[in-house]
């Protein structure tokens, strides 16, 4: 055997044995035996350099570009949503990944970056090209090939077979110790395409179904704004969780004592989010819609079916409705099938300091902007919004800090501290200092909006403050799914949802009792509505 040859076969090796989870990154990956090895090294040897060897070189190439860069997908998946990559579904979010690339690396770097990846793909593609050839190449005679030919055949179909099984929901009857199948990476996600399709059948199916929309009177308990306050990758690490926990709970203890000092009423609870790490839109729609939305295909779907959200039913009855999100800095066409008469982006908050990086302005002037655009402009009807708040968005640097709202103005008191502090790059080589980063804008926007909350006390609105997603695992030290909720306001109003909010206080003790996020649209619409008592 050549050189040339052994180099070829150690570069397949590498390729077949590439670990596609975080946790798989070991030395003992390379103990590993990829079982298409033999038949890929024999079946080139049995084939030969004509023009059928070439063909099949040329397939096997494509196959094995297509499942390294599936299980670099599932990598970058893995570490930041917590689970493995949708063909289907997350195609989607390659977008919105690159424009966090951006934002956390600038824009040369992240322009590197993809042009990186691309010219990676394509070097992979020609090393496996030549690495076959190597063995395509093999000198050989007739005999040698008829030789060959079986054992090829064998493990051709030993791989073949697991491939098969895998795609049917099965395995084979053995294991080898010590031996693995990466073909079956890719026939899991074939597997996970044919479950997406039959779930999407089922999910469209689910939002005809409505038995609440057609109910007389709703929310008719209410009276007064109510205010749903998404924060930002807040997560169950926050509660227990020692490195997150020990800041984050101390804060929630003191407002708890702070606000029931100033009259409010305080329960809080726990939720299973839809999604983890990312794509806070999945929780938002869940929440709205009452379904479990949790890739991008149900969500597209959710949009198309007609189907009335908690703000298209408080619209019918009686309120105004309204969503602020200053993460929103492009068109947003879907905001017109989700039930808000008022929609304010970023560009329509007045905001004129600085961004933080990603994050395009602080909480408190969100906070703030949502009273000076929307709630200090009555017309008689109470207000139903949905507050989607940034700065615990990656990547987290710069934090700001609470100042007294009457210096809040145009929001270029802020702009020391948007150019204050290492940047991006330099911050995201220490996971170490992310993670503290992270603690630090959690606690920030926690604090936002329970000063938030204690600036209106005397005449306060209902207010729902829910995490929408855990941050990635890396970040939170923590991969569940959970997220707490906490609901703040008059009496009156925050007992009717003890049955979800358990806990009185803004500390979560009951860490059993978990809901799905898809319960809370009905959960509302029963709760305050005097025809569902």
């Amino acid at each position: 055997m050549t050189v040339s040859r052994g180099v070829a076969a150690l570069i397949l090796f590498l390729v077949l044995i590439q670990p596609n989870h975080p946790g798989a990154m070991t030395w003992g990956a390379l103990l590993v035996f990829p079982l298409e090895l033999p038949a890929i090294l024999l079946g080139m040897v049995a084939l030969g350099p004509g023009r059928v060897g070439r063909i099949v070189r040329g397939i096997l190439t494509g196959l094995l570009t297509v499942i390294v860069v599936l299980k670099c997908a599932d990598f970058v998946s893995f570490t930041a949503l917590a689970r493995g990559f949708n063909p289907v579904a997350d195609l989607a979010l390659v977008d919105a990944f690159v424009r966090l690339l951006v934002g956390s690396l600038g824009p040369w770097l992240a322009g590197l970056a993809v042009i990186g990846a691309v010219f990676a793909t394509l070097l992979v593609a020609a090393v496996l090209w030549w690495a076959l050839a190597q063995w395509a190449t093999f000198p050989r005679s007739a005999s040698v090939a008829r030789r060959v030919a079986v054992p090829a055949a064998v493990a051709t179909v030993v791989a073949g077979a697991d491939v098969v099984q895998t795609m049917g929901g099965l395995s084979l009857p053995f294991k080898i110790p010590g031996t693995a199948f990466s073909a079956r990476v890719g026939a899991e996600r074939v597997n996970t395409v044919q479950r997406t399709i039959a779930q999407l059948r089922a999910f469209r199916t689910a939002a005809q179904e409505d038995s609440l929309a057609e109910v007389a009177t709703l929310l008719d308990r209410i009276d007064r704004d109510v205010l749903i306050i998404f924060v930002e990758s807040y997560g169950r690490a926050s509660l227990d969780t020692d490195f997150h926990a020990s800041v984050h709970r101390q804060t929630l203890e003191r407002y708890g004592t702070r606000l029931a000092g100033l009259g409010l009423s305080l329960r809080s609870g726990l939720l299973a989010a839809p999604t983890r790490g990312g794509q806070s839109w999945l929780t938002h729609a869940t929440f709205a819609n009452g379904l479990w939305v949790d890739n991008q295909v149900s969500y597209g779907a959710v949009l198309s079916s007609g189907r009335e959200t908690l703000f298209h039913l408080a619209a019918r009855h009686g309120f105004r409705t309204a969503a602020v999100m200053p993460q929103i800095t492009l068109d947003w066409p879907e905001a017109d099938r989700m039930g808000f008469e008022t929609v304010l982006a970023a560009k329509n908050l007045g905001y004129a300091g600085l961004p933080f990086n990603w994050v395009t302005m602080p909480d408190q002037f969100t906070l703030a902007a949502l009273d000076r655009l929307v709630r200090d402009r009555p017309d008689g009807r109470p207000l139903l919004a949905q507050v989607a708040l940034a700065s615990s968005h990656a990547p987290w640097v710069p934090v700001p800090e609470v100042i007294p709202w009457e210096e809040i103005g145009d929001g270029t008191v802020f702009n020391d501290v948007a150019q204050s502090g290492d940047p991006p790059d330099v911050v995201w080589r220490d996971r170490d200092r992310v993670r503290a980063q992270y603690r630090l804008a959690i606690d920030y926007s926690l604090s936002a909006v329970f000063e938030y909350a204690a600036l209106h006390a005397e005449d306060p609105p209902l207010m729902i403050v829910i995490g929408d997603h855990q941050a990635a695992a890396f970040v939170a030290l923590d991969d569940r799914p959970d997220v707490p909720f906490h609901v703040i306001g008059p009496e009156h109003l925050v007992k009717m949802l003890s049955d979800i909010a358990p806990d009185p206080g803004l500390l979560p003790r009951n860490k059993v009792f978990l809901n799905q996020m898809d319960i809370m649209r009905d959960s509302l619409l029963t709760a305050y509505s005097t025809e569902l008592d």
